[in-house]
């Protein structure tokens, strides 16, 4: 009932930008965050960043200053812009969601998109 669509992954060179971008769609009634995780192989997943209801936002200490998300005007779209790409900043991207639905508040997660940052 609830449907995370990630896009923009790739294979990018050390010191280039990518834009990834995640719609959410269901009938989810409230949403109080979207953000972006990320899974590096055989490492747990991190919080990458994440955007409130009231537009505030939470960085990694490692992407502070090189990575932005923000989100379109109704909500469900959140974007997450990287610049300065780092081989360590390689690992699958995974859209997140934090909303209520029938009364429960709930996490919802996307598939995943690879970003690989290698030269």
């Amino acid at each position: 009932q609830v449907q995370l669509v990630e896009s923009g992954g790739g294979l990018v060179q050390p010191g280039g930008s990518l834009g990834l971008s995640c719609v959410a769609s269901g009938s989810f009634s409230i949403i109080n965050a979207m953000g972006w995780y990320r899974q590096a192989p055989g490492k747990q997943r991190e919080l990458v960043a994440t955007i409130g209801s009231g537009i505030s936002t939470t960085y990694a200490d490692s992407v502070k200053g090189r990575f932005t998300i923000s989100r379109d005007n109704a909500g469900t779209t959140v974007y997450l812009q990287m610049n300065s790409l780092k081989p360590e900043d390689t690992a699958v991207y995974y859209c997140n969601l934090d909303a209520w639905l029938r009364g429960r508040r709930n996490d919802y997660w996307g598939q995943g998109t690879q970003v690989t940052v290698s030269s």
